[in-house]
């Protein structure tokens, strides 16, 4: 009731706010872009507060609170007075207009959802116009299908049918938290989180996987014995380092050419092919 109360008075304040002739208009914006002067730009956008307002109607149908809107509008219609050049022939509330329209927008994809909507200019115009064009469409004598409504709708908005299918039917539906319970009248506890599907391996698939990793470990252990010591240190350094060391850092090290050690390494591997095939012999061995 008290923020009821709170938005109603700013409503009230915005709408008794007095209009600026041009002239004044002028007069307090080149106040502000030649002199910094705060006063006159507060003035002008309390005097275009009554824009904010009739702004935030629009968009009171995202089930937001209006005091809300009304702030953030507000921080549009600062950012324009702070911008607004009077020597430009045109009026402050036109160019106002925008700043304040793109300050709720970006307020309302913030905060009409847990779920976060498209962030292109194609996908806002969808997000915003999308229940319009589909009223607008409802209203006609054509008895239309969804399919021929969506496409009509992707085709104004010059975006694909599958955007505006997924669109619609997140306006359509609402939030729901996956800690929320499976039904009202489960007592056992369960959550709704508990019935996603796992993507990760079974148990059994997870066992079988791990032992596939052990067993090709110990076939790599047994396979590198055949190695000698300089093979051995370039392999691992090469080939099995997270993050593989060049021929020439290599060749610097052990003191030999980049192209010796690259003829090193192609020996070493077809040593290791060798071995490993001789341990499992159906064993797919990568070069």
């Amino acid at each position: 009731m008290r923020q009821v109360s709170a938005d109603r008075r700013m409503i009230k304040a915005a709408m008794a706010a007095p209009y600026l002739a041009r002239d004044e208009e002028q007069e307090l914006a080149r106040a502000w872009r030649e002199a910094s002067d705060q006063n006159a730009r507060n003035k002008i956008a309390m005097a275009h507060m009554r824009l904010v307002v009739s702004m935030a109607v629009k968009f009171r149908n995202f089930g937001l609170p209006m005091g809300d809107l009304i702030q953030e509008g507000h921080v549009g219609l600062l950012e324009a007075a702070a911008r607004f050049e009077p020597s430009r022939d045109v009026r402050f509330s036109t160019y106002a207009t925008w700043w304040i329209r793109a300050s709720m927008q970006d307020y309302v994809l913030r905060n009409w959802s847990i779920v976060r909507g498209g962030t292109s200019s194609a996908q806002k115009a969808l997000f915003f116009n999308l229940r319009r064009l589909r009223a607008k469409l409802a209203q006609g004598d054509r008895q239309l299908t969804a399919q021929a409504v969506h496409e009509e709708i992707a085709a104004a908005l010059g975006v694909s049918l599958a955007d505006v299918q997924t669109m619609d039917a997140r306006l359509s539906g609402s939030d729901t938290s996956l800690q929320a319970p499976i039904s009202s009248s489960d007592s056992s506890g369960g959550e709704r989180l508990d019935l996603l599907a796992s993507e990760a391996p079974l148990p059994d698939e997870q066992v079988s996987i791990l032992i596939d990793e052990e067993r090709r470990r110990a076939w790599l252990d047994h396979a590198m014995t055949n190695l000698n010591e300089r093979e051995m240190k370039i392999i691992r350094a090469r080939r099995l380092a997270d993050t593989g060391a060049t021929l020439e850092e290599l060749g610097a090290d052990l003191g030999i050419s980049k192209e010796r050690v690259r003829q090193i390494e192609t020996r070493a591997m077809e040593k290791l092919k060798v071995a490993l095939l001789a341990q499992a012999p159906g064993l797919a061995v990568a070069h």
